[in-house]
């Protein structure tokens, strides 16, 4: 999505809630309308909750079985992007939010952006040097501990 179209959606999407919500409440009624979309926040609050467990124990799984959970990672993004739609109030971010809870739906996704995601195999290798203090490698010959400051929880002193 290019960055120019971010402001764009930032402002038609709140004029476009606003628009929908004097419809649906002129249809229904205020307070009906209230409570309609209070009830889309709990059930995606528990849509969220629920799928997203399943989501992560599939990951959890394909990463024990030596795979990259690539296809399980879009759907988790779009599975929190859906309860995040359907906790904002409006009937479009809940439609929206609605339609990617469908696993047909993020497979459909999954198939769309998955050349974009790279799975990256090999190795790695890190570095690792000690910042501000003094290491002083020793054998255990080389020193010993004093059994009169008894129990010593702290790193071992040179004697």
């Amino acid at each position: 999505m290019p960055f120019s179209l971010i402001p764009f959606l930032l402002l038609v999407i709140p004029i476009s809630e606003i628009a929908v919500f004097v419809v649906v409440g002129g249809q229904i009624g205020v307070l009906a309308t209230i409570l309609l979309i209070l009830a889309t926040a709990v059930t995606g609050s528990i849509l969220l909750r629920v799928q997203g467990f399943g989501v992560m124990t599939r990951i959890r799984q394909t990463m024990d079985a030596g795979q990259l959970p690539g296809r399980d990672l879009v759907h988790g993004f779009m599975i929190m992007a859906a309860g995040l739609l359907l906790l904002t109030p409006g009937f479009i971010t809940d439609t929206i939010g609605f339609l990617l809870f469908v696993p047909a739906l993020r497979d459909l996704a999954w198939s769309l952006v998955r050349e974009r995601v790279a799975e990256a195999k090999g190795t790695s290798f890190q570095w690792r040097t000690t910042r501000g203090g003094r290491t002083i490698d020793l054998d255990d010959d080389e020193f010993e501990r004093d059994p009169r400051q008894g129990r010593h929880d702290g790193p071992d002193r040179l004697n």
